[in-house]
């Protein structure tokens, strides 16, 4: 709750702009995310994924924060891509998200760009 008394809502907390970029769709998320909010980057994906791109790119430049359950969102972006959708995230990189998947380990796996440009090179 807020301090005035107002419910928080994952919406609040985090804000994701899907748009087209050189053929691919990149999703631009901002804000934090944790548990409340996990679940609208993770409609966003199914979403973006629904049209089946040739790249999902998922640009996590103004996140601020990176909680496990995010990572578990875009483990699973990957996942549900499937064999005909290449996706890549972007983590700045002197970034808090880009040292968190880093000490993950899952810098690799999941394709991390320190920019978009980097991000939509083919």
């Amino acid at each position: 709750m807020t301090a005035d008394g107002h419910r928080i809502r994952p919406q609040d907390l985090l804000h994701v702009t899907a748009h087209p970029a050189d053929g691919a769709v990149v999703l631009a998320v901002a804000g934090e995310i944790d548990l409340l909010s996990a679940s609208v980057l993770g409609d966003e994906v199914t979403a973006a994924l629904a049209d089946a791109p040739e790249l999902l790119v998922i640009d996590l430049s103004d996140v601020s924060f990176l909680a496990s359950i995010g990572i578990t969102v875009l483990l699973e972006a990957r996942r549900e891509a499937g064999a005909g959708t290449q996706v890549r995230v972007v983590a700045p990189e002197n970034g808090v998200v880009n040292r968190t998947l880093q000490l993950t380990g899952l810098h690799e796996a999941l394709a991390v760009a320190t920019t978009l440009a980097d991000a939509l090179v083919r």
